[in-house]
């Protein structure tokens, strides 16, 4: 009753609205920007469930917006991460953190354990994964993105309303559209579009006001100004979805892409021979690998240095989280560049693994 006395309160949600909060169970996906305003708030709320989908780890340039983490979170798994944190914040709920990447292979089975998905993603082919798996496992997805000082929110497939394909049908060309790590964003913009996203969650489950559903809600942050659109529902869009279904089962098949890129994990990059490392982060980020031979080309400048890439070695390119370097990967195999493989876990793992071999040798000595 004191914990949730503001809420219980309150003539529209009480004691009845507050159970209702309590026996919900929530999916967010994403731990970052986006995700830790939502986590919090929903945390704070009481929702009875609280999954968290996040292969990522904390990095320093996180903390500018990721306000779940300290710099003791460094390195660590966001998921588990957050939920550290969040545990300290309500340890009546139960908090589920899943330290794995959303694919077409756990996908339906994870969100038909939950009531509501929350999407806090920041690349189109997860976004897509998200609604598509909401459509068959028939989940509202409450929406946010971001990019630089502008924010979106909207609710997708509740009660049987337009989903985020009826807004965007296709995604747009690779590389065509940068993420915040390669363009920037202003740090408290993922708090307000975060916060707007619980709030719609909370209306979802009490039945009460207007869901954002068949609306896109666009905030700037430069002009404090809102605009709402209107999104219309598309039956062809939605059946074509459904017709998909089966890629989510074909472990070979990746979506909305003709090649899949090679992954490769830290603990198997340093089992290979004759390798060269390929750092594809703009040439300010940090930190720098400066404890083995890379060579230093930014994503935006691999075609025209195609003469930097020894052909006779096996390729390990890595950015800071994975996701350059798999567009650079695929790339470079339309460029006929062969043995080429995406490092999964970033520029950090591999800082890590040297230090780590580097102790290893000074304890035994």
């Amino acid at each position: 009753m004191n914990r949730y006395n503001r809420h219980i309160i309150l003539s529209e949600i009480g004691q009845t609205g507050q159970d209702k909060i309590s026996n919900a169970k929530v999916l967010v996906i994403g731990a970052g920007g986006l995700g830790c305003p939502v986590l919090q708030y929903l945390t704070a709320a009481g929702i009875g469930q609280l999954g968290i989908v996040d292969f990522d780890v904390v990095e320093l340039s996180n903390l500018q917006r990721q306000i779940l983490f300290g710099t003791s979170s460094l390195g660590q798994n966001k998921a588990e991460a957050a939920k550290k944190r969040l545990e300290d914040l309500n340890k009546d709920i139960t908090i589920i953190a899943y330290a794995e990447k959303l694919t077409y292979q756990n996908a339906i089975e994870l969100f038909s354990q939950y009531d509501i998905i929350v999407d806090g993603t920041d690349n189109f082919e997860t976004r897509y994964l998200i609604n598509d798996a909401c459509i068959i496992t028939n989940k509202p997805l409450v929406f946010g993105a971001i990019f630089k000082f502008e924010g979106q929110v909207s609710v997708f497939n509740y009660e049987n309303g337009p989903s985020y394909r009826c807004l965007f049908p296709n995604p747009p060309e690779e590389n065509t559209v940068p993420n915040c790590s390669e363009i920037g964003v202003l740090g408290v913009l993922p708090g307000i579009i975060g916060s707007m996203q619980a709030n719609e969650v909370l209306k979802i489950i009490l039945g009460i006001g207007n869901v954002l559903s068949g609306k896109l809600l666009c905030y700037n942050a430069l002009t404090s100004q809102t605009m709402v659109l209107k999104i219309s529902k598309s039956e062809a869009t939605i059946h074509a979805v459904l017709k998909e279904k089966d890629a989510f089962s074909n472990k070979q098949v990746d979506f909305n892409c003709e090649f899949v890129p090679k992954v490769i994990s830290i603990k198997d990059v340093f089992s290979k021979e004759d390798v060269q490392f390929i750092d594809v982060r703009e040439v300010h980020e940090l930190p720098k690998v400066d404890s083995i031979n890379v060579s230093a080309i930014p994503l935006s400048e691999l075609e025209n240095s195609i003469h930097k890439i020894n052909s006779e070695k096996q390729k390990v390119i890595f950015c800071q989280s994975g996701i350059r370097s798999k567009k650079a990967v695929s790339l470079l195999e339309k460029l006929n560049i062969t043995n080429c493989f995406s490092l999964k876990e970033g520029a950090l793992a591999i800082i890590k693994h040297i230090n780590e071999q580097q102790k290893a040798s000074t304890d035994v000595r």
